[in-house]
């Protein structure tokens, strides 16, 4: 294996077809090592290319790399080999990657439910820097991760309709130097998820998003979709027979996960015959249940992150810790363990739009949210339930050293999930119009006050 390899060598050039640069450019990644892509231009792409262990990838200044339709539209731009056989890749890097999706936005799976521009799923170590795409379409992602360990993901430029970074499970990630100007969601942690939304489920925990920006976008046509930030939790049973299930519904059987594959149109299915199946899809009492993953976990959420220096300029959710419960996906099967998502902490996030937005918006079980030095104008906290469960828990909530903008009276906590315990701390805040007056909505919960802000008092609840 030599030190570097130059894609060129191999025939990669602006002036050959997609299909040649494809066979080139995978002829170079065969190689591993560093391979360095130098002659500025815009290369065409017209088959997904496969990055192993132990490869960088390298693009100079002025190079793109254009999605092109050859042989029929495909997905991924880059896939890491050992997706297609759930084996894990390690020590993978790509900089200064700019792709041209040129329209070709498409879920033609190689692995159901991995659908990211740039896609990787079984990774360890890998670092993703200066990468741009200006043109997302509607129905890939821009990079998509999952069951992943260490991933670095810097100075990107993500523009278009779908999600930005998209998390599956994993552990130990950082996000940072970003730039977002999406329709859909800027960041998505997605431990639970639509059954075309990730390939496996579980937990995320222990990461960083910092120093991102969520660009505003011209709305007057489209409204304000997706979050900065969509946190999504979901909790599934064990299978029994006669159990009604759903579109995405999980259930734990014969120590595998099963997963039901339909189409979104709210069909409710009675489940008579377990599925026991090793790999792929079978139909059984016309359900058809997909074996998703074979380390059994109960629940999923996201744990122990920190989001740091986050600018909102998009009028819209910034944070939506967050339960589906639709056609498409019901995150929580009634009566499952509760996935109680933990240890989140918001730091400088700078509210720069002036609607009335929730910075937070929890309709799911979560220990304790820590806001600091936040910049807030009409963006608040809101506790929603959306009949998933009943009995949402406590939540704390502390914000510290925050800069209130809002003149007259604001809402700071607003509740409406029936029985709801809040208890609410403020401290080291700063007031920037002399008319503010704090309120908190209790509605059918309660809402327990230690403050510093004019207009609160100790106790609010519900009669």
């Amino acid at each position: 294996m030599e030190a570097f390899v130059n894609a060129a060598s191999f025939g990669f050039a602006p002036e050959a077809t997609g299909l040649d640069n494809a066979r080139a450019l995978q002829n170079a990644l065969d190689q591993g090592g560093t391979i360095v892509v130098s002659r500025p231009g815009v290369y065409k792409l017209a088959r997904t290319v496969y990055i192993g262990s132990y490869t960088t990838l390298v693009f100079g200044n002025g190079i793109t790399v254009q999605k092109q339709d050859e042989e029929g539209p495909f997905c991924h731009v880059i896939l890491n080999k050992g997706a297609l056989t759930k084996t894990y890749d390690t020590r993978i890097a790509i900089e200064n990657l700019h792709i041209v999706v040129n329209g070709m936005d498409i879920r033609k799976f190689e692995v159901f439910g991995l659908h990211g521009q740039l896609a990787f799923f079984y990774v360890r170590d890998l670092r993703i820097e200066r990468f741009r795409c200006l043109d997302l379409g509607k129905m890939q992602y821009a990079i998509h991760i999952c069951t992943f360990e260490d991933v670095i993901v810097r100075d990107a430029i993500i523009k278009g309709d779908k999600d930005g970074v998209h998390l599956g499970r994993g552990r130990r990630f950082h996000i940072s130097e970003c730039v977002f100007e999406t329709y859909d969601d800027a960041v998505a942690l997605n431990a639970h998820d639509y059954d075309v939304g990730n390939p496996e489920l579980g937990w995320i925990e222990d990461g960083v998003v910092e120093n991102c920006r969520d660009l505003a976008r011209d709305e007057a046509n489209e409204g304000a979709v997706g979050f900065f930030c969509r946190i999504l939790a979901g909790g599934w049973s064990d299978w029994r027979p006669g159990m009604e299930v759903q579109k995405s519904d999980t259930v734990v059987s014969a120590g595998r996960l099963y997963r039901v594959k339909a189409d979104p149109d709210a069909t409710v299915y009675v489940s008579h015959t377990q599925p026991v199946h090793e790999h792929g899809i079978e139909v059984l009492d016309g359900i058809s249940w997909a074996m998703v993953q074979d380390d059994v976990t109960y629940t999923a959420g996201v744990r122990n992150v920190t989001f740091r220096n986050i600018s909102l300029g998009k009028a819209r959710i910034g944070f939506s810790i967050h339960f589906d419960n639709d056609k498409y996906s019901r995150s929580y099967y009634p009566g499952s363990p509760v996935p109680s998502q933990e240890q989140l902490m918001f730091d400088h996030i700078r509210v720069l739009h002036d609607h009335k937005k929730p910075l937070l918006r929890i309709n799911t079980p979560v220990d304790a949210l820590l806001v600091t030095r936040a910049s807030l104008k009409d963006s608040n906290i809101l506790f929603e339930g959306n009949r998933a469960m009943d009995d949402y828990l406590p939540t704390a909530v502390s914000l510290l050293g925050c800069v209130f903008r809002h003149p007259g009276e604001w809402d700071v906590v607003e509740n409406r999930v029936p029985n709801k315990a809040i208890t609410l701390q403020t401290a080291a805040s700063v007031v920037m119009d002399a008319s503010f007056v704090a309120r908190v909505q209790p509605g059918p919960g309660t809402i327990r006050a230690a403050s510093d802000l004019p207009g609160l008092q100790p106790v609010m609840g519900a009669e």
